[in-house]
């Protein structure tokens, strides 16, 4: 099946007992015993399985031509468990990029991550820094996000992943930003694919899921389903449901996404009062030729610097009538935020930067809010 038709019929059948075609919401914490001492389909508590989280599990598994994936209560807990996951005859060496999600970041200095953990940040975008990095110290874990957040810097997966792989680590994309609908990690040679589903998946603002998708069995794998089931970091069975419904709409959300964000980022671009704009589908960006290559398209997400600072960035934003002044990306809605503030002193956003999630509304009706906004 091509992609589309994977996002509808994975994971998908019709109920046995009522013939419903959509998956009914299966919120039972516990599942009756058949007379022998055994369970229908296996379920035996929640916790350990849903009907609606297998459902969903499958699906995305399928999306990213994977072999298996494990789902957790948030994009978070996924993150946590990819680097505790990490079999414990591998490095505790962890390398990470430098421009990457900030709530990593909060992560590794907040909690007993970063004492854990040899955490190493490096440019992505520079393979001989990689390699360097990588060959100082026995390494566990090589971990990318491309496009970045919130630098939209292009990391070449591919490239290393040969790389870790040759030194024995094991390898993660965070492909939240570009989603299975624009990039296949695990077809470029990675072990695990990641998503905070609650974004583009989801596609509605309106749940909190995790994935890891594996390409392949190992131990790692083998530790995140252990994790998932021991630790009790899983779904609802609701919010899986609304990640499968909302994954139906998927392909054709994200084509709109992306000529919205192409459209945008080309006027920014033009713009007197822009300083720059970072997205890989400018023919300008440092990542255009390696996002041509390993995406089928260049995203949603972009940021641009307002001419000025941090004043003049902020007043940009309380202008805007259509774009919503909030945390987050993915939804069908435009959002908009001043990154740097939300982040702090540690933030690797310039001071008038702002990043720009582009919905699925008008975008003449964008650009206009965006025009008025700027003059």
């Amino acid at each position: 099946m091509r992609f589309e038709t994977k996002a509808i019929h994975s994971g998908r059948k019709v109920d046995r007992s009522t013939g419903a075609v959509t998956t009914p919401i299966h919120l039972s914490t516990t599942y009756e015993r058949n007379i022998d001492g055994s369970y229908t389909d296996d379920f035996l508590y929640s916790r350990g399985d849903n009907p609606n989280r297998r459902a969903l599990e499958e699906c995305l598994t399928s999306l990213e031509d994977g072999h298996d994936c494990v789902t957790f209560a948030s994009g978070m807990a996924a993150i946590t468990s990819v680097i505790e996951a990490l079999p414990s005859d591998k490095p505790r060496r962890v390398i990470m990029p430098d421009d990457m999600y900030f709530g990593i970041r909060s992560l590794i200095s907040e909690t007993d991550i970063g004492s854990k953990f040899d955490m190493v940040m490096v440019d992505m975008t520079d393979l001989q820094e990689v390699e360097n990095a990588i060959q100082h110290a026995p390494t566990g874990l090589v971990w990318m996000e491309t496009p970045s957040n919130p630098l939209v810097k292009v990391t070449d997966i591919e490239a290393v992943s040969k790389i870790a792989q040759e030194a024995g680590a094991y390898t993660v994309v965070d492909n939240t930003w570009p989603t299975p609908a624009l990039q296949r990690p695990l077809t470029l040679g990675v072990d695990f694919s990641l998503h905070s589903v609650t974004k583009y998946i989801g596609g509605h603002s309106d749940l909190m899921i995790g994935a890891v998708v594996a390409k392949s069995d190992s131990p790692m794998l083998a530790n995140l389903r252990a994790w998932q089931h021991s630790k009790g970091a899983v779904p609802s069975p609701f919010d899986c449901w609304l990640a499968l419904r909302g994954v139906q709409s998927l392909a054709p959300r994200m084509r709109v996404h992306c000529s919205n964000a192409a459209e945008i980022a080309d006027f920014l671009n033009h713009h007197p009062n822009v300083e720059a704009v970072h997205y890989p589908g400018l023919a300008h960006h440092p990542g255009y030729v390696i996002a041509a290559r390993q995406m089928s398209s260049f995203g949603g997400m972009l940021s641009f610097q307002v001419k000025g600072g941090e004043r003049e960035a902020m007043a940009v934003t309380a202008k805007l009538r259509l774009f919503t002044r909030a945390t987050s990306l993915g939804g069908t809605h435009s959002l908009i935020e001043h990154r740097a503030s939300v982040e702090g002193s540690d933030t690797m956003a310039p001071p008038n930067l702002l990043r720009v999630s582009v919905g699925i509304e008008n975008v003449e009706d964008l650009k206009e809010d965006l025009i008025q906004a700027l003059e």
